[in-house]
């Protein structure tokens, strides 16, 4: 009979979950690596949401009839009670999906003289009312670019242009049928319930996780590896300075760092925050508890 090569791992796994071993109590990883107190960490709470400005400069556009009014006087009431729920985190500083260039935070100093009106996308809808509400100065513009995008602006760029050209060539981020499927049934959820448990449930974990899985589908498998090159020098790397970006954001123990993003970008900024050992990381409906 052939050995089975996961048995290793398996008692490997096993063993850790034994508080001792030959006599000897094992340590928690965590004992080296996370202060015996997590309110000694930065806290961060993530917030997915979808582009109320419906931009559709995703791979997945969104039909005219399947969009929200945001500025509709049913979704301001729905707006409130998601604010109501986004506040019990009570944030001192918050991170949106915006590239420093756009200066968002001085488009808020002109919306609070009233030189320009309240828009309606969700960084002006969600992340604006709440700078206001929790007496905040500046907001965070976390949002970067990838290596794909710097590679061909070096000055060896006729070199990495034609490579780089050759990894993209018809990737488009699309996913197999039962993915458009998901994402078509999410898209039409959005209009027939309301904002708070929308917000529950395209941050819930189970859609977390598949969201990342949509990855991993479709022009993922583009070629032998060009299509994993391309998730990694482009949407990987983008999410994992986004990432580098809220690090540099969290300089104190006690900041309650709030980051509103495009939910697709959650899935790899879930993954990443649940391994780091130097935040303590709330995810959207551990508020309800």
């Amino acid at each position: 009979m052939a050995m089975n090569k996961r048995l290793p791992t398996f008692f490997f796994s096993l063993l850790l979950t034994i508080p001792f071993a030959n006599g000897q109590k094992l340590k928690d990883p965590d004992d080296f690596l996370v202060p015996r107190t997590k309110n000694s960490l930065p806290k961060i709470f993530l917030v997915g949401t979808f582009h109320f400005e419906y931009y559709n400069k995703d791979a997945y556009k969104v039909d005219r009839d399947k969009q929200v009014d945001i500025m509709s006087s049913q979704k301001q009431k729905e707006l409130k009670e998601l604010l109501e729920y986004i506040s019990l985190f009570k944030p001192n500083k918050i991170l949106v999906e915006a590239k420093p260039e756009w200066e968002i935070t001085d488009k808020y100093r002109k919306y609070k003289s009233q030189k320009i009106p309240l828009g309606k996308d969700e960084i002006m809808q969600i992340a604006f009312r709440l700078v206001e509400r929790f007496k905040l100065d500046t907001i965070y513009s976390i949002d970067a670019g990838s290596i794909a995008d710097d590679l061909p602006m070096t000055k060896d760029s006729i070199k990495f242009k034609p490579y780089l050209d050759s990894i993209f060539k018809d990737y488009s981020f699309r996913s197999n049928n039962d993915y458009i499927k998901f994402f078509k049934y999410k898209t039409s959820l959005s209009t027939t319930i309301t904002l708070l448990s929308y917000f529950e449930y395209i941050n819930s974990p189970k859609v977390i996780q598949r969201n990342y899985g949509a990855y991993l589908v479709g022009d993922f498998k583009l070629g032998e590896f060009r299509g994993a090159d391309a998730l990694a020098i482009y949407w990987y790397d983008r999410n994992l300075r986004i990432f580098r970006n809220i690090q540099r954001a969290a300089t104190s123990p006690n900041d309650r760092i709030l980051v509103l993003f495009g939910a697709d970008h959650i899935a790899i900024l879930d993954q990443l925050l649940k391994n780091s050992p130097e935040y303590n990381y709330i995810k959207f409906n551990d508020l309800k508890e």
